[in-house]
């Protein structure tokens, strides 16, 4: 049975007062759209695109007539990065079009995403952390103060950025989960961010209020936004954003509702590609729009055309029922609809009928292109530490610590970003062999016996480059006895940042796992793995691999 006890609504109304977009019965003036289709829409693909790919989709962006266009996130990978410097360094980006590159609030992340767009014709940088309850309790395990000063941090350093790299920057900040953020504190980590930034109207900053994740009815969300829109610092130098995801499959209402609230600009995905259930679809709120007399500026009057290249560079589908898309969307198959279409047909005609009323169908079909007649975690490059490492754990018993998961995760992408593949559970744990258990070579560790005086004593036979070698250290334990031994022997300056073992199978003759993390005198840091039915023994081939991966 189903328990419906476990739910509650998560997320946290407007003050009362905010609705006075109920009254508006229709959108007067399309905002500005910007696609995310080579960020949301990209990463959300089995097989993420490749860079011709990605230059083909561009172009058709650009044909169809988006102004503001997310390239991607430069930093995440080697593809999304050169992707970006090809359209600079080609001029490949038209005198009229921005484009977007996304950011995490990190430091290391916004200095290379500044790297990557320098020279840029004109740009968006748009960076975010997230704010909501869940995240600040169960991920970040941070305060309101603390989460503020992430955001706060970050767009210091973006316009500090901005004025030390060649380019023509402009800014876009999103308190990401917003839907699942006090609309209070969102407002006072968005004001605080547009404080330092200080937009003017010539100028202005986009403030963007994303529904990361679909958490209520379409009105709450409206209400939200308008209460956010009327007390927002500098509003007149404030574009206000809205990124609607389609977990209740409200995206287009959301979308719709936040325009009439106050938002200006939508992100969206074509064919409302994008994670989970999607991103909100651009074509369908560009085509409602149409629908009702106003203009969206996008051209869709080749939408078979678009279907094709989408369907061909992204490898998705588009479903048969989309709205306006779809294979069947214009199809009758009751004899009572195919009669009145007829007739509906028959009677434009008859009286030159220039407005659209036609029954069962409502926009014409040619003003697109169309005739009447007529898939648990999946691994690839845009992936992230956690899913590879829950991979690696769920399938052969490893539980990396989160640094080493996260320099894992460098290694795996790069692997499914050369190869423009997803990568198995099976690939994911051959990188992993490959690059981290048991290395025994330049240096390894034939024996070491142990006798505790002194501590612990450990006489070690090291083997390296074809020669044998037995030292004699002191630790204050087996592992650091063993260490400092190798550096007697080497030289090498390193110390033990990290050791963690668990039981790696079940039974008597259960192996043991040992994960090491080396720091370097040089500050870089190596990690090593090691297995062994003998737990000393597990931890020792974990320290030679992260001393043999220097």
């Amino acid at each position: 049975m189903m328990d419906a006890t476990k739910y509650a609504p998560g997320y946290y109304p407007a003050p009362a007062g905010y609705d006075s977009w109920v009254k508006k019965d229709h959108i007067e003036t399309a905002p500005a759209f910007c696609s995310v289709d080579l960020r949301d829409g990209n990463q959300a693909l089995i097989v993420p695109m490749s860079l011709e790919e990605k230059i083909e989709f561009f172009q058709m962006l650009v044909k169809i007539g988006f102004k503001e266009i997310e390239v991607g996130f430069p930093a995440a990978s080697e593809t999304e990065y050169e992707f970006l410097r090809t359209l600079i360094e080609q001029n490949m980006i038209p005198e009229d079009v921005t484009v977007q590159v996304l950011t995490q609030c990190r430091d290391h992340i916004i200095r290379r995403t500044f790297e990557a767009v320098k020279g840029a014709p004109r740009a968006v940088i748009h960076f975010y952390n997230s704010t909501s309850v869940a995240q600040r309790e169960q991920v970040f395990h941070k305060s309101k103060d603390e989460i503020k000063q992430i955001a706060i941090d970050g767009a210091k350093l973006v316009k500090q950025l901005s004025e030390e790299y060649e380019g023509n920057f402009l800014f876009e900040y999103s308190p990401e989960s917003f839907t699942g953020t006090e609309p209070d504190y969102a407002l006072e980590v968005c004001n605080a961010v547009i404080d330092i930034m200080e937009p003017t109207p010539d100028r202005p900053m986009i403030i963007n209020l994303p529904v990361t994740v679909e958490m209520s009815m379409p009105h709450i969300y409206a209400s939200q936004i308008e209460y956010c829109s009327a007390h927002l610092h500098n509003r007149d130098s404030v574009i206000l954003s809205t990124h609607p995801h389609n977990d209740r499959g409200t995206g287009v209402a959301c979308a719709e509702l936040a325009v009439l609230a106050g938002a200006q600009r939508i992100e969206c995905c074509l064919f409302g590609n994008g994670e989970r259930t999607g991103n909100v679809d651009a074509i369908t709120l560009a085509l409602n729009m149409y629908s009702h007399g106003v203009d969206p500026k996008l051209d869709f009057s080749d939408l078979p055309a678009i279907c094709e290249t989408y369907e061909r560079v992204t490898r998705m589908h588009v479903y048969e029922r989309s709205p306006y898309a779809g294979q069947l969307v214009f199809a009758a198959f009751s004899g009572s609809h195919q009669d009145a279409i007829a007739k509906g047909m028959n009677y434009r005609k008859a009286n030159g009928e220039h407005r659209w009323t036609c029954p069962y169908i409502p926009i014409d079909p040619h003003d697109i292109g169309r005739t009447y007649d007529a898939d648990v975690i999946r691994i690839n490059s845009q992936s992230g530490k956690g899913g590879i490492g829950f991979v690696l754990e769920q399938n052969f018993g490893y539980n990396l610590p989160a640094k080493m998961r996260e320099d894992l995760g460098y290694k795996v992408k790069a692997v499914s970003d050369h190869s423009h593949k997803e990568l198995s559970a099976a690939e994911v744990c051959r990188i992993f062999e490959q690059e981290y258990l048991n290395k025994q070579k330049p240096l390894n560790v034939a024996e070491a016996h142990f006798i505790q005086k002194s501590g612990i004593t450990a006489s070690v036979t090291l083997e390296m480059n074809g020669s044998t070698r037995e030292v004699v250290a002191i630790g204050n334990g087996r592992l650091d006895a063993v260490a400092n031994a190798i550096q007697t022997a080497t030289g090498m300056d390193f110390h033990l940042e990290q050791y963690s073992e668990h039981s790696l199978d079940g039974g008597s003759t259960s192996r043991a796992a040992s994960y090491v993390g080396l720091v370097w005198g040089d500050g870089t840091t190596t990690w090593g793995a090691g297995t062994d039915t003998d737990i000393i023994v597990a931890g020792i081939r974990a320290l030679v691999s992260a001393i043999n991966n220097k």
